[in-house]
């Protein structure tokens, strides 16, 4: 079981070691626009969400999950900024009020994670067809299938 505090530091984790790699993720970033910050923007978008979390101790997971999603649209920055920031909402939403991470609720919140982050962007309008490469979301959609 992963409680609040285990979650928190994931997180926090996750932003540091962003930070640490993003010129490798903006390398990677060639479709639409080869314009090469996508890493730079999740990094800068992630760490203003670490900073936040930061400040808790002892909260729920979905507290916790609630302040990350609030935080990283706060401080989203570009369209991968933004995206991932769509994506913690629909997580947030899957994990709701529960006090710890479970195999169901992990699993509804990646599923509201990635309908949340497909809505956000134009790749949700596209009926059932395949849409444009998006990294963020072509990453998301492998962890929920």
């Amino acid at each position: 079981m992963i409680n609040g505090d285990i979650l928190r530091n994931a997180m926090i984790s996750a932003a540091n070691n962003l930070s640490n790699h993003r010129k490798a993720v903006d390398d990677l970033n060639i479709f639409p626009v080869p314009d090469g910050d996508t890493g730079t923007n999740m990094s800068m978008t992630l760490s203003n969400a670490a900073r936040e979390l930061e400040k808790l101790s002892g909260a729920t997971a979905g507290k916790v999950a609630s302040v990350n999603a609030s935080a990283l649209l706060r401080g989203a920055r570009g369209n991968s900024g933004v995206i991932t920031s769509l994506l913690f909402r629909g997580f947030a939403k899957g994990i709701g009020d529960d006090e710890n991470l479970t195999p169901e609720n992990i699993t509804n919140a990646f599923v509201f994670g990635v309908e949340a982050a497909y809505k956000g962007t134009d790749a949700g309008n596209y009926q059932g067809k395949t849409p444009p490469v998006k990294f963020d979301l072509d990453v998301v959609s492998l962890v929920k299938n």
